[in-house]
């Protein structure tokens, strides 16, 4: 008998019925790509659902004798049966955090125009950044100042920052778009050290939106004339809470109570998704990376996996809100 796919496999191959980004042109030099994009991101799959970090792990699974990794590795060749080298593995894997970003918006649009989240709301998206905890320990300011590294475990292409939930943090900040809906759809995402200015990263956010987006939801971080002028031409409006220096509670501004459902709309959807997200990818402890490259294909990738995720149970007609974690552990 001819065993049946397992999720992971079935996972695998749907990558296969993904949109890619438009690529962009070539130019006069280098090698051209013997193995396709989507042969990585399939391995992507693998990494994040199996938690496998390094291209060792990942080959090293890979090699085990049984079904399912035969499987996988079937879908790991070229169509002339071709498997990478290890080499291949390194050099590709070390450059596909630079094009997960647009995949994402990628794929977030089809998400939106196939799942239908705007049907019986507004199109409305959120936008926040969350943090996550370098691995190993924690550069202070005085040894960095003095660029003295105390400990061989510190991640020293993290940064500090400080939230109004946890605290001073040092690691890295996940910049998130996500629907105000039902459903929660990634629609953009991206990975920088934790020092990065919420209002600096949003531009590249922006423009992975979709152009029925209407409502770009955000906090008082997102309060830039900039990202209104760059809302406006997208045809969609910016709206922000206000600080509050300068404008004691309660405001009476017009507009307020609106402005006001808009922000509990908000906080709903990206708190609540930030929440489950980390849950699922095991986010609220430390990553298990070191060095931006590397967190940034981890944390990008999982949010891939996330909205591959949500295709299949459309798909198959599951819930898209619960069930997400235990479906994921089971493959």
């Amino acid at each position: 008998m001819l065993p049946l796919d397992s999720l992971l496999v079935i996972l695998v191959k749907l990558v296969d019925q993904v949109p890619m980004p438009a690529s962009p042109p070539k130019g006069a030099r280098g090698h051209p790509k013997v193995y396709s994009d989507r042969l990585f991101l399939k391995a992507l799959v693998i990494m994040i659902i199996r938690q496998l970090h390094t291209v060792h792990e990942l080959l090293s699974v890979l090699a085990q004798p049984t079904a399912e990794m035969s499987m996988l590795r079937a879908h790991l060749t070229d169509m002339h049966g071709r498997f990478p080298s290890r080499r291949t593995w390194e050099r590709r894997l070390a450059a596909i955090p630079d094009a997960l970003p647009g995949q994402i918006g990628c794929l977030g649009r089809v998400l939106v125009a196939v799942l239908q989240p705007w049907r019986t709301c507004g199109r409305a998206a959120a936008i926040d950044s969350t943090v996550l905890r370098a691995r190993g320990g924690v550069w202070h300011k005085k040894d960095r100042e003095a660029g003295n590294v105390p400990h061989t475990s510190i991640d020293t292409e993290a940064a500090w920052t400080k939230s109004g939930w946890h605290g001073w943090v040092y690691g890295w900040k996940l910049h998130l778009v996500c629907t105000c809906a039902a459903v929660w759809i990634p629609l953009a995402a991206d990975l920088t050290p934790a020092n990065r200015a919420d209002n600096e990263q949003a531009p590249t956010l922006l423009q992975e939106l979709p152009t029925e987006l209407r409502f770009v939801l955000g906090d008082q971080h997102y309060h830039d004339p900039e990202l209104d002028t760059l809302c406006a031409q997208r045809h969609c409006q910016l709206v922000t809470t206000q600080n509050t220096k300068g404008h004691p509670y309660p405001h009476t501004d017009p507009g307020v109570e609106v402005r006001r459902m808009l922000h509990k709309t908000r906080s709903i959807a990206i708190e609540n998704f930030n929440e489950q997200f980390k849950g699922i990818f095991d986010g609220h402890g430390q990553v298990p990376t070191k060095g931006l490259r590397a967190t940034r294909r981890f944390a990008l990738s999982a949010v891939f996996v996330y909205q591959v995720t949500l295709l299949y149970r459309h798909l198959i007609g599951a819930d898209l809100r619960v069930g997400l974690k235990a479906f994921l552990k089971a493959a």
